[in-house]
């Protein structure tokens, strides 16, 4: 019984459980971000990218035939760099709309500025922290 006590008393000191809810939560997050962006924006962006399989573009730098008939390539893969780059733009775009709408927005307090050393001090302040005049 003293372990299971043990155990219950590292989770909640040292932040495990919250870290693990927040892997899940993060795992959770990148299949709905996935979902968004291949079933609803790449076939919207497909329309306007060139057709073909643009992704397996690639510039050949070297390319060797051994005596056996075999044949190797070394090239640069740029349009899987594209591909790669593009989805990155898009996921990342979509997680910041995702995190900017669910994200409470701070609502600043209401200023004015002192009138003897002109630093901002909040509206109901009736001293100037700055200069510590009296402020009307």
């Amino acid at each position: 019984m003293n372990m299971i006590k043990q155990f219950k008393e590292f989770l909640t000191k040292s932040n495990a459980l919250a870290l693990a809810i927040g892997v899940i939560i993060g795992a959770a997050t990148g299949k709905l971000v996935t979902g968004i962006v291949s079933d609803l924006l790449m076939p919207i962006i497909s329309l306007v990218l060139p057709a073909g399989d643009w992704r397996e573009k690639q510039f050949i730098l070297k390319q060797v035939t051994d005596a056996t008939g075999k044949v190797t390539v070394t090239s640069i893969k740029y349009g899987d760099l594209v591909g790669t780059l593009l989805d990155f733009l898009i996921i990342s775009f979509v997680v910041f709309l995702i995190t900017k709408a669910l994200l409470p927005k701070k609502e600043e307090a209401p200023t004015k500025t002192c009138p003897e050393c002109l630093e901002t001090i909040p509206a109901a302040a009736h001293k100037c922290k700055a200069c510590g005049s009296v402020v009307g």
